[in-house]
């Protein structure tokens, strides 16, 4: 029963944050604002962690390819359908829940204990829809451009450290990345990314919005965001690869 609590206070305050705003102008300026702070300020860590797991699958692939029977440009296809298919979209949407999901849960978190969430509705303001509408947005909105920045340093990263291995050549990595390449498969990740980013800003913000407490529940909140975010990220990578895919 605690679980179907759970579910209907956050769909009442999805619908509640979704609700009419009262100044538009403020609220585009809220989604600037955050898209810089969720979206740009993920771009570092994207960034390395996307051009090492390119390294990583390109010299594993390599390694593991050693039959005569494969040819060598299998490795530039493992890396292109890897890349695309689950880590840029899969991946990368669990740790932003860990960086950007913490973030939205302390945040508000630290906003109910101090009372500053309070005030706002004294004055007359949707909150939720204040503090957490923008956050969706934006989340909705860049997350897939840094799936699609995931997928193209990916494969990138491959290359460069498949060539400076030697494991790989120029020309064979290039035609493996090419080779029946089907563009549905990244429509179907940025589809994904999409429910992934609806995910990682709502959940956070959900158990941040409800912290009662005080310094010590704010932490705890932040952890229960990050880990249901990350488990309802794996939980819908299933259902939507069944529903895409199959």
């Amino acid at each position: 029963m605690k679980i179907l609590f759970h579910f209907g206070r956050y769909f009442i305050l999805i619908k509640r944050a979704f609700g009419k705003p009262e100044k538009f102008s403020v609220y585009i300026d809220r989604i600037f604002e955050e898209i810089n702070i969720l979206g740009v300020g993920s771009l570092g860590i994207v960034a390395i962690i996307s051009v090492f797991m390119g390294a990583v699958i390109t010299i594993q692939s390599a390694f593991n390819f050693e039959s005569p029977l494969i040819p060598v440009y299998a490795v530039g296809v493992a890396v292109r359908d890897s890349m695309i298919l689950e880590f840029s979209p899969a991946i990368v949407s669990l740790i932003l829940a860990g960086k950007v999901g913490s973030s939205i849960a302390s945040e508000i978190g630290t906003m109910r204990v101090s009372e500053q969430i309070d005030a706002l509705e004294i004055m007359g303001i949707n909150s939720s829809g204040y503090l957490i509408f923008p956050k969706i947005v934006a989340s909705v909105l860049f997350n897939p451009i840094l799936v699609v920045f995931s997928m193209f340093l990916g494969i990138l990263g491959g290359y460069v450290f498949g060539l400076f291995a030697g494991v790989v050549t120029d020309y064979e990595y290039v035609y493996g990345i090419t080779y029946e390449f089907r563009p549905y498969n990244v429509i179907y990740a940025l589809i994904k990314s999409v429910f992934f980013a609806f995910i990682i800003a709502s959940v956070p913000a959900y158990h941040g919005y409800y912290t009662s407490g005080g310094a010590l529940e704010v932490g705890r909140s932040s952890t229960k965001g990050v880990v249901y975010s990350s488990v309802l990220i794996l939980l819908f990578d299933l259902i939507l690869t069944q529903l895409l895919l199959v």
